[in-house]
């Protein structure tokens, strides 16, 4: 398996110096500066891969290899293969990437917001930070801020009670930082920062899209995009819904096996693949993560490994240490290991440790929420070492067979 690292870009504060004391030699990256539904041009790319692949003599060579992500549009969620402009622009980015040798993308298919989180600093008995998702404090902000039409209906009285209570408490300060962590869009989403009052809105015109239709433009755009990536050999990787059910009273179609059987049976082809994101399906009790794994085990070309606690009954979290939480990575790692083991070194899964805990001079830094560099590199340290386990012991498996 390929050692990857998130990184965005020159002014994120990170060195790809950094990168390569981690242990990393592959970068996920992307250009999110250009807007969402426009085509990425050669040159914007040839500038991002020379900046991460121009190596100096003495340093370790690196190779960007992902792309997380090409943003899907508002109008392709909402209007599936009618949306011809924005698909024509999606696949343009996509053949200029391959020109480039880019050649896996990592996509979600997420309305109105990306991945959420309530808290950026939850103290964790570590006295390190994490993310977190607070369903008491996630509901103040739907029922008491957003204010959403109709949001009553998808919660208990208890909850409502619980939601109240928990907005009343809160300070105006704490108000205006709940509307940042759920509404600015976090870095890496491939949604837009939005007002409360463009929220709203946002939200009006998913109306008339369910689950079953929300699927169908996704089986849509797949069918226009997986025979070009076919033929230039580009794999694309759906990322999970995060958290994986329904937000905002919208569908989510890409949160357990269920949804990831169907979306393959729809469309067969070999590009149309998954990001094995451990973080967001981990949230649910429901999805056995090393037994997904091995049914889509062909279909895992790009893997997010983090893990999650699940607190109360199951809709609060925090993202855990690596190794640690809800997450049974060791044999998570077995079935990746064992796919990966199949494949020829052109076609090797790649990883990354996603996100990590705020931890020692990080507590004292200004850090991009869920991608601080100590975090991260005790993380992908943690996965390493699972993975150096179970390959000496495959060897030393096959050695005593032999």
């Amino acid at each position: 398996m390929r050692q990857a690292w998130r990184w965005f870009g020159p002014d994120a504060g990170v060195s790809l110096d950094a990168v390569r004391q981690a242990g990393a030699t592959d970068i996920v990256s992307a250009l999110h500066d250009v807007p969402i539904g426009q085509a990425w041009t050669p040159s914007q790319i040839a500038e991002r891969k020379t900046l991460i692949e121009n190596t100096p003599a003495d340093r370790t060579p690196l190779v960007w290899s992902v792309v997380e992500s090409i943003p899907i549009s508002d109008a392709i969620k909402r209007e599936g293969g009618a949306a011809k402009q924005d698909i024509a622009a999606w696949i343009a980015s996509m053949e200029a990437l391959a020109a480039h040798d880019i050649k896996v993308i990592c996509y979600n298919f997420m309305p109105v917001v990306d991945w959420c989180r309530t808290d950026l600093d939850y103290v964790t008995p570590s006295g390190a930070t994490a993310m977190r998702f607070d369903q008491d404090r996630f509901a103040a902000f739907d029922l008491h801020i957003l204010q959403r039409k109709n949001a009553e209906r998808d919660y208990s009285e208890a909850d409502r009670l619980a939601a109240r209570a928990t907005y009343e408490a809160m300070s105006e300060t704490e108000i205006n930082q709940l509307i940042f962590n759920i509404a600015s869009a976090l870095p890496g989403s491939t949604t837009e920062p939005l007002t409360i009052p463009a929220f709203r809105d946002k939200l009006e015109t998913y109306t008339h899209v369910d689950a079953n239709k929300l699927r169908q433009n996704l089986i849509a755009f797949l069918e226009e995009v997986t025979p070009v990536a076919d033929e230039l050999g580009v794999r694309l990787t759906l990322h999970p819904d995060d958290p994986p059910r329904s937000l905002f009273g919208l569908p989510r179609i890409a949160s357990n096996e269920a949804d990831y059987a169907a979306i393959f049976d729809a469309v067969p082809s070999p590009a149309n693949g998954m990001c094995f994101c451990s973080g967001s399906l981990g949230v649910r009790a429901d999805n056995d993560l090393p037994a997904m794994a091995r049914r889509f085990a062909s279909r895992i070309y790009f893997s997010h490994l983090r893990a999650t606690t699940r607190q109360g009954d199951g809709r609060s979290f925090y993202e855990a240490a690596h190794l640690e939480g809800d997450v049974d990575m060791v044999a998570l790692l077995r079935a990746l290991v064992e796919e990966d083991r199949k494949r020829d070194s052109g076609s090797k899964i790649i990883f990354r440790s996603d996100h990590g805990h705020r931890m020692l001079d990080d507590l004292a830094k200004q850090v991009t929420p869920g991608y601080p560099v100590i975090g991260r590199l005790r993380g992908l340290a943690e996965l390493r070492g699972v993975i150096t386990v179970l390959d000496a012991g495959a060897l030393c498996s096959a050695k005593a067979g032999g």
